[in-house]
């Protein structure tokens, strides 16, 4: 058996207090990684514009992170409630205007269907459907617009490996350049970018274009199996707009770069061109996972955070990269002190040469 289809394949040793709990105090001050064939190097994020080409195509999520993140009282015992939302009950997509949710709830033993949850003077949400692993179909009942609600009862939901909930960190998990909402965690590979580094780029003469992936729990959530191919990924939508398909096809033409900001990116573009032979402008969904022997058809560098060890991100990048080149380049960065997860410290990566056509 091939190791590189064995989920214990993609591990390794990380100190807890490497863990980044707050982000870097400015966003483009954080510590960025590049890889390359040639080896490594280590910069700062705001050097990211001497490190693209002028010619590359740089397509950012220009995404939205919710409110989702919920907390009341079972009504009748007053006991703590725990709601995620991940997205409206008939729809794949944000919709603020909707009022039935499928969500996490915690503790889900004890909100079977009929259940009702409180959330204070705001509102009521009763289960109306019960689904596995502690998903729930919630009718939400609450006298002001859904959204009005949201940011009265919602917080970002912040991973579950960063112990801080200060408003920092709630103001700090959101992009610059954050516009469609929908999402229920962020593009963390973008939230290093300022409008400074934006701007730097743009002199440089890198070409942006922006489309929207709505970022589910899916694609965080650990492999369960022990082989790759016994994992399913959760569907996420995606929308393409014409401007951004037709930039990237004439990239491709002229042979220049597509530069990825982030994982999310990655998933938009290659679930497209999975489906449709080449990125074709307009709405979508994947449930694409990219692992070792996958061809990238869109793709030729990208910007990415630390990954959570034996998840399907870390095997993305390592399918990308190769394996061996991204837990080396792990090691160093555990040697070199970075910051890891979603408040870390950021890589740009350069293709392993047997992952291109």
């Amino acid at each position: 058996m091939n190791p590189e289809d064995l989920a214990s394949a993609y591990t390794f040793d990380l100190p807890e207090e490497l863990i980044a709990q707050h982000p870097a105090p400015v966003r483009d001050a954080s510590r960025l990684m590049v890889v390359r064939a040639s080896g490594i190097e280590h910069k700062i994020f705001r050097d990211l514009p001497s490190v693209l080409r002028s010619d590359d195509l740089l397509v950012l999520n220009e995404t939205r992170v919710i409110a989702a993140r919920l907390f009341g009282t079972r009504e009748g015992t007053g006991g703590a409630v725990e709601v995620l939302l991940l997205h409206p009950a008939d729809a794949a997509r944000y919709d603020p205007n909707a009022n039935v949710w499928t969500a996490l709830v915690r503790p889900a033993k004890r909100l079977r269907h009929g259940a009702a949850i409180a959330f204070g003077d705001l509102g009521v949400a009763r289960v109306t459907g019960e689904l596995d692993e502690g998903i729930r179909t919630l009718h939400f009942d609450v006298g002001m617009p859904f959204e009005t609600f949201l940011e009265r009862a919602g917080r970002l939901p912040l991973p579950p490996y960063i112990h801080n909930d200060s408003e920092e960190a709630q103001a700090r998990y959101q992009t610059v350049f954050a516009r469609e909402p929908g999402s229920v965690a962020a593009p963390t590979a973008s939230l290093h970018f300022t409008p400074e580094v934006l701007d730097e780029i743009r002199k440089r003469g890198v070409e942006i274009v922006r489309l929207t992936l709505d970022v589910g729990l899916g694609t965080f959530r650990p492999m369960k199996g022990a082989r790759l191919d016994e994992h399913k990924m959760h569907a996420e939508t995606y929308v393409i707009p014409p401007a951004a398909a037709d930039a990237i096809a004439r990239a491709k033409h002229e042979g220049r770069r597509i530069v990825a900001a982030g994982t999310t990116v990655v998933r938009a573009l290659e679930g497209s061109a999975q489906s449709y032979g080449a990125v074709r402008a307009g709405e979508g969904a994947t449930s694409i996972f990219i692992r070792p022997g996958f061809t990238f058809r869109v793709v030729d560098a990208m910007i990415t955070n630390f990954h959570l060890p034996q998840s399907t991100l870390l095997v993305l990048v390592s399918a990308f990269a190769g394996r061996e080149r991204m837990l080396h380049a792990y090691r160093e960065a555990v040697a070199h002190s970075y910051r890891f997860f979603s408040f870390g410290d950021a890589m740009f990566l350069e293709p392993a040469p047997r992952t291109r056509t």
